[in-house]
């Protein structure tokens, strides 16, 4: 078998999308390790051009204009033009992220497979009135992204339900797609590490017994109802008054900020920005529960990373998160902010057999931790997903793909020859 030469299209790590880099790095790591005999992969990405270089305009750059015009640069010029230099040295070619579907419009149809995550980039095109105050610059922008999409000789979706709704939206045909899930890294785990638990303490102080912490971790994207994140810790707060919640993956919005004044809760969030993996780790560890209430998810990869990490998680009731989760998550149906809380606190309260009140000795709490059986399904859950499963899935795709393409150069051989 001729070993295929692969290019995995990562995103620019100037834009800062932490899952997609994961995603790239772990499937790109996962198959150079598990299938190097069959395939050769690179992951690829063309360097991120600056607008302003010079140390005198770094004060003008950060403007958000500046950033946006270097990231449409590099995203819808830059980027096409030196794929087209690239595009030959490869048999196949892997977009790992849908929302670069444009740089399919640039490529080889019966070459190009996407990985396709949630349908948040087209959505502006796929549903005008969900979107009104986009622009018709955006939208275009949006349409020409999806055109490239639509090319794809195969689209990977991750979850059973993105692919559901990639062909309800009719997108592509059944028969070009395929559910390969995300994995879970084995960073994420109950086993200490030492340099990362003491980072984890350096930067949310010492470990209280007793102590309740909530972890989210995400953007700050409307579709995570970072809203109703707040509303909920509200509730636990009032029952566990020394609450905190860990909030991971950049800073609140200025609404954000408010309704946390408006709520009494100012300061019990602590924000962090996106972590290095084993300090993220080292922060579920140590957490109370996960909350995820979004409204929307192509995956939602903090479940499994939570429950690797033998954390509890609450997540909302969507079918996506349902099929990440399974039975060892609870859920509550978005906005039910009663239900979330009763759910959260009744899970503290197994933990810690009562209200924590601020003039209780923490001495006589024990940790809010969960319990073995909690840790024990967590675990078994995430295991489910692993990266080696999502790289060997992959591999056996790229020789599907692979194969139509060489059955079709044969086709066409046999047309010449007659």
């Amino acid at each position: 078998m001729r070993r295929l030469k692969v290019a995995i299209l990562a995103d620019y790590p100037e834009e800062r999308w932490p899952s997609m880099d994961l995603v790239a790095r772990m499937l790109a790591s996962e198959l150079q390790q598990r299938h190097r005999d069959s395939v050769d992969v690179e992951l690829i990405c063309p360097r991120f051009i600056k607008l302003s270089p010079l140390a005198s305009f770094a004060k003008l750059s950060r403007m958000k204009s500046i950033l946006d015009g270097e990231r449409a640069l590099n995203r819808y010029v830059r980027y096409p033009l030196w794929l087209r230099r690239e595009r030959d040295k490869y048999d196949l070619l892997h977009i790992i992220d849908h929302s670069y579907s444009h740089l399919a419009n640039y490529l080889p149809p019966e070459k190009t497979i996407i990985t396709c995550h949630d349908l948040d980039a087209f959505q502006s095109v796929l549903d005008v009135s969900s979107a009104p105050a986009r622009s018709s610059v955006f939208r275009a922008v949006a349409g020409h992204v999806l055109k490239g999409f639509r090319r794809a000789a195969m689209i990977s979706c991750v979850s059973h339900s993105t692919r559901d709704a990639v062909l309800a939206a009719g997108l592509t045909i059944a028969e070009r797609t395929v559910v390969i899930p995300n994995g879970v890294d084995s960073t994420m785990s109950l086993h200490a590490d030492s340099a990362a638990d003491a980072e984890a303490e350096r930067l949310l102080g010492p470990r209280i017994s007793g102590a309740v912490e909530i972890i989210h971790v995400g953007s700050v994207e409307a579709r995570k109802r970072i809203d109703l994140l707040l509303r909920v810790f509200a509730g636990i707060n009032r029952e566990f008054c020394e609450a905190r919640l860990i909030r991971v993956g950049g800073r609140l919005l200025r609404e954000h900020r408010e309704a946390a004044r408006a709520l009494g809760i100012s300061d019990r969030i602590v924000e962090m920005p996106y972590l290095e993996r084993n300090v993220l780790a080292a922060i579920y560890r140590r957490g109370s529960m996960l909350l995820l209430p979004s409204e929307a998810e192509g995956f939602g990869l903090p479940i499994l990373e939570a429950m690797a990490c033998g954390r509890p998680v609450i997540a909302s009731d969507l079918p996506v998160l349902r099929e990440v989760g399974g039975d060892a998550a609870s859920y509550c149906s978005v906005g039910d902010i009663a239900s979330w809380v009763r759910a959260a606190t009744g899970i503290l309260k197994r933990n810690c057999g009562g209200n924590q009140g601020a003039d209780e000795s923490r001495d006589r709490i024990p940790a809010q931790l969960p319990s073995r059986a909690v840790e024990k399904q967590s675990i078994a859950q995430a295991a489910r997903f692993s990266w080696k499963e999502t790289a060997s899935r992959t591999a056996d795709l790229y020789q599907t793909v692979a194969g139509r393409v060489q059955n079709r150069l044969s086709e066409c051989e046999k047309r010449g020859n007659g």
